[in-house]
This record gives structure tokens, sequence and C-alpha cells, in this order.
């Protein structure tokens, strides 16, 4: 049986290009801080599908040009 161990990596105000979107693969604009610590990374068309969900989770969203950053 393997345990599966999750990383996670410091959040930072800017996205470092270049990150690719975790669910599809395009260029990332926008990443996700979990309360967790935990983060994800999403190009601009599942930032927008997901935000909602991510918003009811407290989620720190940043965007990539590091201008706006948006919390819960």
């Amino acid at each position: 049986m393997t345990t599966q161990t999750l990383t996670t990596t410091p959040p930072t105000e800017d996205l470092v290009l270049p990150f690719h979107c975790d669910r599809c693969g395009a260029m990332a604009k926008v990443r996700v801080v979990l309360p967790s610590g935990s983060d994800l990374v999403f190009c601009g068309h599942h930032a927008r599908e997901y935000e909602d969900k991510l918003r009811d989770l407290a989620a720190d969203i940043i965007e990539t040009d590091g201008e706006a950053r948006v919390s819960s």
C-alpha cells in the first residue's frame, strides 16, 4: 500500500511562470492558496469556472500580474 504525501509551496504574491493550469495544462494565470496552505494554479478559464467554490473555501486568489489580490 502506497501512502501519498501532500507538499505545499510557500505562498507568494506573484505566480512565477511558466506554471501550467492544474486542470488543463494551459499557461497559468491565477494561483489559489487554500486555507490548508496548499496551492493550485489555473488558467483564466478554469479560475473563473471554479471561483465560487474557491471563495466558499476561503481561498486566496492571486492574479499573475501581482496587482490584484482578492481574499474572501
